[in-house]
């Protein structure tokens, strides 16, 4: 039986946003260092990922999200950093100064219908922000961190959250491509 990769995720769509964080990824790209940006039309906020599923589960998945109840809400993207620290990059991110309390009550409210299913809890847990970019070697990581540092006030603007998706990841040698399983609006 075909496993579908899959995680649940409030797209971004706001072209002006998008534009913002691919300025930033050419930024950081300027200082040389060996890192992979996320393509413009993949980048999301990620509430929880599931990884491989079968295809039965995916169904289970989606009926759980059928129960999920949400208002449209604000979002501001500002600031950026790195996980799990400046010192040791693995992931660039865009921070989230309005609308992570209710990004982490959404993504709070999925986990009672994902561990019915049999899905085990995230072990490091739901932080709000969106990955640009991820580290690949160590190569210019000092340029890279003060860069970061430099921006930690960055503001990126704004948009409405008014939708939650099921989202397919499928691997291929260019990277991810996504696409949409089932949508929850608000």
């Amino acid at each position: 039986m075909e496993k579908v990769r899959a995680f649940i995720a409030v797209d971004i769509e706001e072209e002006k946003l998008k534009q913002g964080f691919v300025k930033f990824q050419e930024e950081l790209l300027e200082e040389g260092a060996d890192i992979k940006i996320v393509s413009p039309e993949n980048i999301h906020i990620t509430l929880r990922f599931l990884g491989e599923l079968e295809e039965n589960v995916v169904q289970r998945v989606v009926d759980g999200l059928k129960l999920l109840r949400f208002q449209p809400f604000d979002v501001q993207f500002k600031g950026v950093g790195a996980f799990p620290s400046l010192t040791h990059m693995n992931v660039i991110w865009v921070g989230i100064k309005k609308g992570g309390d209710e990004l982490r009550n959404l993504a709070e409210a999925l986990e009672p219908q994902l561990r019915k299913i049999g899905i085990p809890p995230d072990k490091k847990g739901f932080s709000p922000h969106v990955t640009v970019a991820r580290v690949r070697t160590g190569r210019n990581k000092q340029q890279i961190a003060k860069r970061l540092a430099e921006l930690v006030e960055q503001e990126f603007g704004w948009m409405k959250a008014e939708s939650v998706r099921l989202q397919r990841s499928t691997l291929t040698p260019k990277g991810p491509i996504y696409s949409t399983i089932f949508e929850v609006k608000a």
